[in-house]
């Protein structure tokens, strides 16, 4: 399986966002402490990230290496800061590639994306349409893939993740979809079989597979849940499977709080 995290707020550098934290990424590498599936996740690890400046493509550094194991890594994260990063470590699912383009965070230039979890490829490779090919074997590749599909298409990002959730579910049940997914604005994440928790601080959110430190400001998402962070606060709702849901999720449904209201979650029973 794997551990990933999203942060959006003032820009951070690499190195606080994974390094610095008393049990990031290093450490949930080897021994997490909330993963439902699997024990280590030393099958690989990559970083994404929005330059600041311009706007420009999302950057992203991806190795099929232990993080421990990359020594030109630290140095990097040193010298890079961002607004907006998703960092990934990775425990490759049985029978599948243990190779770059196998490992998270994928992006097609606007939008970075992670997969903690597994699909069936054989079920559900047929919703590709032409001109789509992964750039991996692996089945997050192909998850990627189908979401820049949906992206291209026009859909909003909250929208395009919770319908191919849905979609890949109605045809392999027993699939594992965390997924988190950034557009530089705003982080769409779900819980469908493994851990997510939040935190909001004072310059930003950090939405994670399990908490960086052992403080009690944590958030812990429950399963079958869409979690939307912005500049406006967190939103946490259910994952209906009700299709009138999202019809008005693609009609803009999405609760917006004004600015100068204090920020908080909200969470469907």
């Amino acid at each position: 399986m794997c551990r990933h995290f999203a942060w959006l707020g003032r820009p951070r550098s690499l190195t606080e966002l994974i390094f610095q934290p008393s049990y990031g990424l290093p450490r949930q590498a080897a021994r997490p402490r909330w993963q439902n599936i699997d024990l280590v996740n030393r099958d690989g690890f990559g970083a994404g990230w929005f330059p600041s400046g311009p706007p420009a493509p999302a950057a992203s550094y991806r190795r099929a290496v232990p993080l421990d194991e990359d020594e030109g890594f630290a140095a990097l994260a040193r010298q890079v800061s961002a607004a907006c990063v998703v960092g990934a470590v990775r425990g490759a699912s049985p029978g599948m590639p243990i190779e770059e383009a196998a490992t998270a965070p994928f992006t097609n230039g606007d939008c970075l994306l992670s997969l903690n979890g597994h699909l069936s490829r054989e079920k559900t490779h047929h919703l590709l349409r032409p001109g789509y090919e992964p750039e991996s074997a692996c089945d997050a590749a192909l998850l990627a893939m189908l979401l820049w599909q949906r992206l291209d298409q026009g859909r909003p990002l909250e929208l395009a993740v919770v319908e191919l959730l849905h979609d890949v579910v109605a045809l392999d049940p027993h699939a594992c979809l965390n997924l988190l997914a950034t557009d530089g604005t705003r982080i769409v994440a779900t819980t469908w079989g493994e851990t997510l928790c939040y935190r909001r601080e004072a310059d930003g959110v950090l939405v994670a597979s399990e908490p960086h430190d052992d403080a009690g400001d944590w958030t812990r998402v429950p399963d079958r849940r869409v979690v939307v962070a912005d500049a406006l606060g967190v939103d946490v709702r259910t994952l209906s499977t009700d299709p009138d849901a999202l019809t008005e999720l693609a009609a803009g449904g999405r609760h917006r709080r004004p600015k100068d209201l204090p920020t908080r979650s909200t969470s469907a029973p």
